[in-house]
């Protein structure tokens, strides 16, 4: 049985012998929309919840589009052009184009130009968001959980601020999307380090899937009102990356729209755990690196039995990364334990502590073994991890620890795909 996995840019091909016990759970295919740029038009004019996006927009308003950062497969572009297009009677220097970046590091000027198509960038002001930068965010007060909101100054100069991204499922914020665009995309780091503290990541609602009665969405959603979100346009992706759904509008009503789409064609039973899943990070973007293959890990360990094993393939071309902090809390742990206990001590903060924590968390289920090109054994090791060089004799090698006849579960798309168990 072959099986291609999302890993990289191309892909990995593995072919499974007929004779093992495989199950492959992957999401629900759907094909992209035809007559996209009529598809957008129709979503911005007649959108869910709100009036047509060009009527909330007057001549003189400051326009700020929040976009994604690279680890991310928005096609950016083509959500650019339709608001433009809608937009047409605002001059240019009155756009804003944020740059989402949460606390991950700065883009460079090619990198931009690829993701946002260079006669963007050439025609409209860029801001990337600098959570580490305290001159550069204002505060909004509090949320109901009583934390301290910081968000970007120029974000919040814009009289209209319109959200771009897709809908996918997310391993502690339930889905994707929304007001993740705000927070923590264009947030300070002390609101997002409230937000993503060692007490919400443990939570039980925050998880794949889980919105209402989450405190990490929840929050979100709140310092997204606070900030006077204006407009929603998220879509939701194929396997190819192909559009498969607009949700254009209110916040809350376009996104519970898409979330819903996205839960029934995502979120798939199985009758009971795998002694062994192969799974993946959903390959090019998301797979970068280390810190963001910790959602592959965890959709994996949704459908793991206790003291089973996830083997994931995920390219890591961008490192562990060597930037943030992911990095400093795995090499300074002496096991999965030892880093739980680090990060649940009263007070710790540093940012990148909820990777860490989750990761932990799934080492603490299982074993995990990883596929990569381009970080070495040493490196691996170093994170807490096993390295795999060939999938399959990797499997061939554990299989005595099953008794000869492991059952199997491939997650050809990763977290793409939200398993879990039926009952």
């Amino acid at each position: 049985m072959q099986i291609n996995l999302a890993y990289g840019k191309e892909g990995l091909a593995i072919d499974f012998p007929d004779a093992w016990d495989i199950q492959v759970v992957e999401p629900e295919f759907h094909a992209p929309l035809p007559h996209l740029d009529e598809a957008l038009a129709e979503a911005l004019e007649h959108p869910i919840g709100t009036p047509p996006l060009r009527d909330l927009v007057h001549p003189a308003d400051r326009v700020g589009i929040i976009v994604n950062d690279m680890t991310r497969a928005t096609p950016n572009p083509i959500l650019l052009k339709a608001i433009f297009k809608q937009l047409d009677f605002i001059p240019p220097e009155q756009f804003r184009l944020l740059i989402a970046l949460g606390t991950h590091r700065r883009m460079t000027p090619a990198e931009l130009d690829a993701m946002l198509g260079a006669e963007f960038t050439a025609r409209y002001p860029i801001v990337q968001n600098d959570a580490f930068d305290p001159s550069t965010q204002v505060s909004l007060g509090k949320t109901a959980q009583g934390h301290e909101i910081w968000l970007n100054r120029e974000l919040m100069e814009c009289d209209v601020k319109i959200l771009t991204g897709f809908i996918e499922p997310h391993f502690f914020a339930g889905f994707s999307g929304a007001g993740k665009a705000i927070m923590p995309g264009m947030a300070g780091l002390e609101t997002i380090l409230d937000n993503h503290c060692a007490a919400n990541i443990s939570h039980p609602n925050a998880t794949w899937g889980q919105t209402w009665g989450n405190p990490i969405w929840e929050e979100v959603r709140d310092v997204a009102r606070k900030a006077n979100a204006s407009f929603l346009l998220n879509v939701t992706l194929n396997r190819d990356k192909g559009i498969t759904g607009i949700f254009a509008g209110d916040l809350d009503q376009a996104h519970a729209r898409g979330v819903e789409f996205v839960r029934k064609t995502a979120m798939v039973a199985v009758d009971r755990p795998f002694d062994i899943v192969v799974g993946t990070n959903s390959g090019y973007p998301l797979d970068l690196n280390l810190y963001q293959a910790v959602k592959g890990m965890s959709a994996a360990s949704q459908i793991v039995r206790k003291d089973g094993v996830i083997l994931l393939a995920a390219a890591c071309w961008d490192g562990i990364p060597d930037h943030g902090h992911f990095r400093e809390l795995l090499e300074g742990a002496a096991g999965p334990a030892d880093l739980m206990e680090r990060v649940l001590q009263p007070g710790f903060k540093m940012q990148d502590q909820w990777e860490a924590q989750v990761q932990a968390q799934i080492l603490q289920k299982a074993r995990v073994y990883l596929y990569t090109d381009h970080l070495s054994d040493p490196q691996i090791r170093s994170a807490l991890l096993e390295p795999c060089h060939d999938i399959l004799e990797t499997i061939q090698q554990l299989m005595p620890e099953f008794d000869g006849h492991p059952r199997i579960c491939v997650l050809p798309e990763g977290p793409q795909t939200i398993p879990f168990l039926r009952g």
